[in-house]
């Protein structure tokens, strides 16, 4: 996945360390899985064989069904603004993957001992529990204008998702246009799991207010966008931190 992923674990005093970093260690071989089957930087892997058409989809290892799957229901859930089929090279769920594999490493230290747990990829987070018993965490969202400053602070446990080219650079494709462009310059996601999360702040960054009204409509999903003119605009729900809550100017009707 080309990435750096840190996991995040919260348990109670006095929990045995071998017992802990087991655990630990179970989320560090499904995000290894994870990226030796889909990275497209190891010319070797199920994917990049995959895209250069030298296997079918037959003989992949099952979990890239289920991933392709899941891509055409982003798809389907951004209009066609996730699209993974549209970029240069052939398929590349990897704006889906990332936080599909952060979602699955949660996953194994959900079904353990541990009480709460965050595992961050770059930037974009796979949460459940909380830092004490009833309490939601807090993640930051970076001003893209001043990575010094914060645009915002989320409070919500679940999945957080940001896509912009503030860190990066440009590297968001608009499938419609076929050219690397985005309507925002950063747009958040918030919602009950990180993929379908991920798959749709990169639909948002690059559709702009047309998907900012989509999400609107989902369930359990909510978003912000911030403009290349620094304009804010957010979906009825968006969970800000209560010392964070702006106005309602820039809420979606």
């Amino acid at each position: 996945m080309g990435t750096i992923v840190t996991i995040d674990v919260y348990v109670d005093a006095g929990a045995p360390v071998d017992r802990l970093a087991a655990h630990v260690g179970r989320a560090r071989s499904t995000l290894h899985r994870a990226d030796d089957v889909f990275s497209t930087y190891k010319a070797d892997s199920p994917m990049s064989r995959l895209r250069r058409g030298e296997v079918t989809l037959h003989v992949m290892p099952p979990e890239v069904a289920g991933v392709l799957d899941a891509c055409r229901r982003a798809w389907a859930l951004s209009d066609g603004w996730f699209d993974p089929w549209a970029l240069p090279g052939g398929v590349d769920p990897t704006g889906y993957v990332k936080g599909w594999a952060a979602e699955r490493a949660l996953d194994t230290l959900r079904k353990s001992d541990v009480a709460a747990a965050v595992v961050n990829a770059a930037g974009d987070i796979a949460s459940f529990g909380g830092p004490a018993p009833g309490a939601p965490f807090r993640f930051a969202v970076i001003d893209p204008f001043d990575r010094s400053r914060l645009a915002c602070v989320v409070e919500h446990t679940g999945a957080v998702a940001t896509s912009g080219t503030y860190e990066r650079g440009q590297h968001l494709f608009d499938p419609h246009s076929r050219r690397a462009v985005t309507a925002a310059a950063s747009a958040t996601v918030t919602g009950p799991e990180l993929g379908t999360a991920d798959a749709l702040s990169t639909a948002l960054a690059v559709g702009g207010h047309e998907v900012l009204d989509r999400i609107d409509g989902l369930d359990g999903f909510e978003a912000l966008m911030i403009g290349h003119d620094g304009a804010r605009r957010w979906t009825s729900g968006f969970p800000w931190a209560r010392d964070y809550v702006p106005s309602a100017v820039g809420s979606v009707d």
